[in-house]
Parts: structure tokens; C-alpha cells; sequence
């Protein structure tokens, strides 16, 4: 990972005007909030030591009774995101786990309750969160790992994080830096664009919201796991004909971890998006380990402008910083 000069500056192509949450550095105090599913306690316990061993001061969540596939029942998980964001003591959130459930804390009042962006770190399920922030109040945010889903398996683990991109996207404010993704290159190219996506299943159910993603001059991420072949084109092709791959600038893909081919010799994953993305035209580089990898996890701000090179393992160039000093 190497470091050059701040370049260019966030655009919004909804109009709304970007806003940056200030870095997070040792000392910070970081909110743990469950807006999906339940964890375990030895995982958190985990996460949070990991947390610590960053320097990091941590407001524990009051533990609550989970409801079905949910950590709490809606009501309490809104009034935690809530009071998480409008707390003068917190300086960023980052999220328990992924699982389901974030959805149901969308409203347009969240927008106007929220004065002031705070970092906000997370990846599968959040990123409903992370499109809703992004379309309605123009925050910057960190898709990178969660404190039962990346950080309790530790830096440079298998199923663990990356550091060196995690401490840059929630700390650099004043230098570019570049990512490795360590990927396939299916189309060549460079390409800048304002880096947008996370969960390509999330990113897909807010068509037809208002908040849905305005995906144009983007470099546009997209990743996922557990999908057979046919339904990440499935998911593809509703992508393609919802006119979300018009504008983009270019596309990183995940590694889509559990996806194999069901039957020896059927279409890849590799395959549908060849078939499917490499016709636009466009820069793509597969098998970044994003979101949900068995590699340890890149973290990625989202909302900022970068430059993707799609030539031999691919790489991302970071433009400009997600968060203020």
C-alpha cells in the first residue's frame, strides 16, 4: 500500500452535498450496534479485543433479547442506531454483525434526525444502511469489518481483516493511498469514479426505494456469497435492466465465497460475469477480498473518488479521504 497526494473531490450525483465524519484514531470511542441479526459472545468478546489492541475505546451495547432472526425487536434497534449517532461522547459506530434486518430501520425521518455524520463501519447488511446514508444525507462511509464478522478473527487472518487498508480508511485524511485487490482482471482498463456498492443483494432491493443507488460515474462494488451461478445473474441481469450499469465507470467484484457451480462443468460465477459485465465496455477486475471473503478483508470508503487499474491483480487508487481530521 503506498501513499500520494490528495486528488479530486467527491461528487454526488443525487445532488445532495457530500459529508465526511471525522478520522478515527487510538482513543476514539466507537459505538457496537446489532442492526440485523444476533451474535455470540465469544466472537464479540473477541472483536473487542481486537478493537482495544487498535487503541480504540469502545461504548458496549446493553445486551437485549433477540427476536427470531433479529438482534432486538425493531423499535430497540432503531432507538440504538439512534442514539449512537446523536450522542456527543461516540465518535463512530461500528457494527456487531450483518445477518438481516437493517432494512427495517429505513425511514425518511432518520434522515432529519441525524445532524451530524459519524463514521459508520460495516459490511453485507449494512450496506442498507450505507446506501441510505449516502442517497439521503451524503455520508461517507467504511465497508470493512464488523466486530463478530472480521475483527474477532484478527488482522491478516483467514476470514479476518487487512489493518494496514482498515486503519487507513478510518484514520488518513490527508494522503491518497492504493488498495491491492488481488483479483482477476475480466476487462482492462483504468477508470475513476466515485467508489460506491457493498453487498450486491442489499445494493439490489433498494431499486424501486427512495432511496435507491444512484450508481452513475461510479466504480461501482459489488460482492456477495452462498449465491448459485444463476442467481448472481439472476441478480446481475435485474441490475443490468434496472439501468444500474449505465454511467458506471467500472466494476470490482468480491470473491463470492460458497457459489460454486452446482453441477461440474455448468457456468461459474466467473462465466455469468463475463457474459454479463464484460460487454459494457468497462474496466472489471473479479475476486477482490471485500465483504465477505475467506481472505483477510479489504476495507473500502465508500463515497469517495478513486481510480480503478484493471491490469495484472488489479488495484485501487483512494483519491481523496472518507473522513475529516
Amino acid at each position: 500500500m503506498s501513499r500520494t497526494s490528495l486528488a479530486g473531490a467527491a461528487g454526488h450525483t443525487s445532488g445532495v452535498a457530500v459529508r465526511k465524519p471525522k478520522a478515527l484514531r487510538a482513543g476514539s470511542r466507537l459505538a457496537v450496534f446489532a442492526p440485523a441479526s444476533p451474535g455470540t459472545d465469544a466472537a464479540e468478546e473477541r472483536g473487542l479485543a481486537e478493537l482495544a489492541r487498535l487503541g480504540f475505546s469502545v461504548e458496549r451495547r446493553v445486551p437485549s433479547v433477540s427476536e427470531g432472526y433479529f438482534s432486538a425487536p425493531v423499535a430497540e434497534r432503531r432507538e440504538e442506531l439512534v442514539n449512537a449517532l446523536t450522542d456527543p461522547r461516540i465518535d463512530g459506530l461500528i457494527a456487531l454483525r450483518g445477518g438481516y434486518g437493517s432494512n427495517y430501520l429505513l425511514a425518511e425521518r432518520l434522515a432529519s434526525e441525524i445532524a451530524t455524520p459519524k463514521c459508520l463501519i460495516g459490511f453485507s447488511d449494512v450496506t442498507s444502511l450505507q446506501v441510505f446514508f449516502w442517497q439521503r444525507c451524503g455520508w461517507t462511509s467504511i465497508y470493512g469489518p464488523m466486530v463478530a464478522a472480521g475483527l474477532e478473527t484478527g488482522s491478516g487472518a483467514a476470514k479476518g481483516y487487512d489493518q494496514a487498508s482498515f486503519l487507513h480508511a478510518i484514520g488518513a485524511t490527508n494522503e491518497a493511498w492504493e488498495v491491492a485487490l488481488h483479483g482477476e482482471v475480466l476487462a482492462s482498463g483504468d477508470a475513476q469514479g466515485t467508489l460506491l456498492g457493498g453487498c450486491m443483494t442489499l445494493l439490489e432491493t433498494t431499486i424501486g426505494t427512495p432511496w435507491e443507488l444512484d450508481t452513475r460515474d461510479s466504480i461501482l462494488l459489488l460482492e456477495d456469497r452462498g449465491m448459485k451461478p444463476w442467481q448472481v445473474d439472476r441478480a446481475l441481469m435485474h441490475l443490468r435492466q434496472a439501468g444500474k450499469f449505465d454511467g458506471v465507470r467500472g466494476i470490482v467484484m468480491g470473491d463470492f465465497p460458497d457459489c460454486g457451480a452446482p453441477v461440474a462443468g455448468s457456468p461459474t460465477v466467473v462465466d455469468v460475469c463475463q457474459r454479463i459485465l464484460k460487454p459494457l465496455g468497462i474496466p472489471i477486475v473479479f475476486g477482490a477480498p471485500v465483504g465477505h471473503t475467506s481472505r483477510p478483508m479489504l476495507t473500502i470508503p465508500l463515497g469517495v473518488r478513486a481510480r480503478l487499474r484493471a491490469s495484472e491483480t488489479g488495484g485501487l487508487e483512494i483519491l481523496e479521504a472518507a473522513v475529516t481530521a
